[in-house]
């Protein structure tokens, strides 16, 4: 099972494998104090499109869609997440504040259908 979370909420056991899924370390947020087994920066969004998406420049449409193009050329890194989902549960980890129009959302939907 893949499911995303806030970087900032609370770890659980329920978690499984925790993974985050951003280019930059969140804000706050010191490296020994996340509970996180992998810090996964090659499945994150170019610095470009991360930087046209909160900027506005783009919408989440079109920030989705060329956000799963630059997940093709991540594919392996992909496969290798999304085989350890099917083994148990994987947690995307993200910073941003929107919990419905961010890339670990999308992330999430991209790995569940290499399975």
């Amino acid at each position: 099972m893949i499911q995303c979370k806030r970087v900032y909420d609370a770890a659980s056991k329920e978690d499984g494998y925790r993974v985050l899924v951003d280019r930059l370390w969140p804000r706050g947020i010191k490296k020994v104090d996340l509970a996180c087994d992998e810090w996964c920066k090659t499945l994150a969004p170019s610095a470009e499109l991360r930087k046209a998406f909160h900027g506005e420049a783009i919408g989440f449409a079109a920030f989705k869609k060329r956000y799963r193009e630059e997940l093709e050329t991540q594919k392996e890194a992909g496969e290798q997440l999304a085989a350890r989902g099917k083994k148990g549960t994987v947690t995307l980890l993200y910073a941003a504040k929107d919990t419905e129009q961010n890339h670990a959302v999308v992330l999430a939907e991209w790995l569940r259908a290499l399975r």
